[in-house]
C-alpha cells in the first residue's frame, strides 16, 4: 500500500462556495404554477456570490489542495470546466496567476461535456511524468422553476500529482465515447435542455457505464467486491446504487452525492466527491470513480499508507460547513443573472480594464505578492519605486517578493456603504491588518448577519473585482472574508 515510484494523487482539495440556498424557499417562490417543486424541497443547494465563478472557485480549490506550499514544482494545470466566464481566453492562464505559477508552467482548458473533470484527470494520470495540478469547476445553471435550477449547485476540486508521497495510486482505467444525448446547450443558451429523465437513466447510464466499470475493474487487476467507494456523480436519484447493484458492488459503498448540502456540480462533481471521499479514506481502500457525458469514464484508485499524511486546508467537509443558510430566492437569482434589476444610475459607471497595466503590475496583482523592505522589515502592498517608511526610503531593488494571499489577517477598521453601487449591498469595506505588518483596504465578502467587528480574523480570497458589462471583460483581485 506504499506508493515509490508510481504517479499518482499526491494532494486534493475542494471549494464550495458559502452561500446556501434552501430549497425550501425555491419550491415556496414556484409554488404558484409549479407546486411538484415541493417534493425536492429538503436540504440546500450552494451557488455562487455576485462575484465568484469557476475561475475564482477553481482558485480556492486549488489553494486547498495545495495547502499553503508554493507550487513552484508544477509544470502542468488543466482547468476543467462546462461554465469558464471567456470563451476565447484561456482561463486556466487566470488561475496560474493567481497561484504565482512560473511562465513556463503549461495550461490546459478542458469543457464541452458532464465528464471534463474525469476526462482532464484521467489525460494527466496517463501521461504521467512531472508534477501537475488538475482542477474540476463548474456552476450549472437551471432554468427558474425546473428541476434543475432546485437539484444543482456549485464547486470545485483539485488534485495534485506525482510520484512522490503519492496518498492514492492510480491502478487503472477504461473510456468509452457514445453520441448519447441526455441533455445538451448551445453555444447561444444559458441553460441545459434535458430529455427524459427515464430514457437518460435506462438507456444511458444503466446501459453505457456498467461495461467501462468491467473493463477499468479488469484493467486495474481488482475485483468488484473489493470496492470500498463508488463514486458516480448524476443529478438523479436512484442511479448510483441501481449501478451499484448492476456491477456486483459491495453493499453500501456508495459515495456521498453532496445532494443535501450542495447540489450537483456539474463537470466538477464526480471530482468533488472523489476530494471527499480521500478527505476521510483508510489505507488499502479502492475507489471506482465514473464521468458520464456522450459516453463514459472509469477510474481505478487505492488509498496508500500516505493517506493519512496529507489533509487539504478545509477540504469538502470543511467547505460543506462553512455555510450561510439564504431564504431570499430572489437574491440567488439576481447573482445567478437570472433576473435584471435596476441599481439606479450609479451602477452607470465605465468599468474598462486597462488590459495594457494589467499586464505590467500583474506579478503584483495576479498573486497578490507584497514587497518587504530588507533594510528595516517594512511590507509593502503594492510595491512603489522606495520603501514607504519614513525613515528608510529604500529602493525597490531591496524588496523581498512576499505573498500576502496565505497570511493570516484581522480587520482593523471596517464600515458598510449603502450608497454607493454594488452588486449585493452593503459594500463592507476597511484597512486589513495582515500578520507580517502589512496594512491595506480590502473589500470583505460573505459577510453574515453578526456583521464586521474589529480584530475578528479574515482569510484572503480570490474574486471578481469588477465586470466589464459593456465589453464581456471580468477583473479578478483578493478580497477578505470572515472565517
Amino acid at each position: 500500500m506504499t506508493s515509490t515510484n508510481a504517479y499518482g494523487i499526491t494532494g486534493f482539495g475542494g471549494y464550495i462556495p458559502r452561500l446556501r440556498m434552501e430549497r425550501s424557499a425555491i419550491a415556496a417562490a414556484h409554488k404558484w404554477m409549479a407546486p411538484a417543486l415541493r417534493s425536492a424541497a429538503k436540504g440546500r443547494r450552494a451557488f455562487c456570490n455576485w462575484d465568484e465563478d469557476s475561475i475564482t472557485m477553481a482558485v480556492e480549490a486549488a489553494r486547498d489542495a495545495l495547502n499553503k506550499k508554493q507550487p513552484g514544482d508544477i509544470a502542468k494545470v488543466v482547468l476543467a470546466s462546462t461554465t469558464m466566464p471567456f470563451a476565447d481566453m484561456l482561463n486556466a492562464s487566470v488561475v496560474c496567476g493567481a497561484l504565482d505559477l512560473p511562465a513556463e508552467v503549461r495550461a490546459l482548458d478542458i469543457g464541452q461535456t458532464q465528464r471534463a473533470g474525469t476526462s482532464a484527470l484521467l489525460a494527466a494520470l496517463v501521461e504521467g511524468g512531472k508534477p501537475a495540478l488538475v482542477v474540476a469547476s463548474d456552476r450549472p445553471r437551471g432554468k427558474p422553476a425546473s428541476t434543475q435550477e432546485i437539484g444543482f449547485g456549485a464547486g470545485a476540486a483539485a488534485f495534485t500529482l506525482g510520484s512522490k508521497n503519492v496518498v492514492a495510486d492510480f491502478l487503472g482505467f477504461s473510456s468509452s465515447t457514445a453520441s448519447f444525448v441526455d441533455h445538451f446547450r448551445s453555444n447561444d443558451n444559458k441553460y441545459d435542455y434535458f430529455w427524459e429523465e427515464r430514457w437518460i437513466r435506462d438507456e444511458g447510464y444503466l446501459k453505457i457505464a456498467p461495461p467501462v466499470a468491467v473493463a477499468a475493474l479488469a484493467n486495474a487487476g481488482v475485483r468488484a467486491g473489493d470496492i470500498a467507494h463508488f463514486i458516480m456523480p448524476t443529478p438523479f436519484k436512484g442511479v448510483s446504487s441501481a449501478l451499484s447493484k448492476k456491477l456486483g458492488l459491495p453493499a453500501g459503498c456508495e459515495a456521498d452525492g453532496l445532494e443535501e448540502h450542495c447540489g450537483y456540480t456539474g463537470a466538477a462533481h464526480a471530482l468533488l466527491m472523489l476530494s471527499n471521499v480521500l478527505q476521510a479514506c483508510k489505507p488499502g481502500e479502492l475507489i471506482l470513480v465514473m464521468g458520464f457525458g456522450q459516453g463514459c469514464d472509469a477510474l481505478v484508485f487505492r488509498a496508500t499508507d500516505a493517506i493519512g499524511s496529507f489533509q487539504p486546508v478545509r477540504g469538502v467537509a470543511g467547505a460543506l460547513a462553512d455555510a450561510q443558510s439564504q431564504d431570499n430566492y430572489l437574491r440567488m437569482l439576481a447573482y445567478d443573472e437570472g433576473i435584471e434589476l435596476e441599481w439606479g444610475m450609479r451602477a452607470e459607471k465605465n468599468t474598462k480594464t486597462s488590459l495594457t497595466e494589467q499586464y505590467r503590475s500583474s506579478g503584483q496583482i495576479a498573486g497578490f505578492v507584497a514587497g518587504k523592505c530588507r533594510k528595516c522589515g517594512t511590507v509593502q502592498f503594492p510595491q512603489l519605486a522606495y520603501c514607504v517608511a519614513p525613515s528608510c526610503h529604500a529602493g525597490s531593488e531591496n524588496f523581498e517578493p512576499i505573498p500576502l494571499r496565505d497570511v493570516p489577517c484581522k480587520v482593523l477598521t471596517h464600515t458598510a456603504d449603502w450608497l454607493s453601487y454594488h452588486p449585493a449591498p452593503p459594500l463592507y469595506v476597511g484597512f486589513v491588518q495582515f500578520e507580517n505588518g502589512a496594512r491595506l483596504l480590502m473589500e470583505t465578502v460573505d459577510v453574515s448577519a453578526q456583521a464586521l467587528e474589529k480584530d475578528m480574523p479574515l482569510r484572503v480570497v480570490y474574486r471578481i473585482k469588477e465586470i466589464d458589462k459593456t465589453r464581456g471583460y471580468r477583473r479578478y483581485f483578493w478580497k477578505t472574508t470572515p472565517i
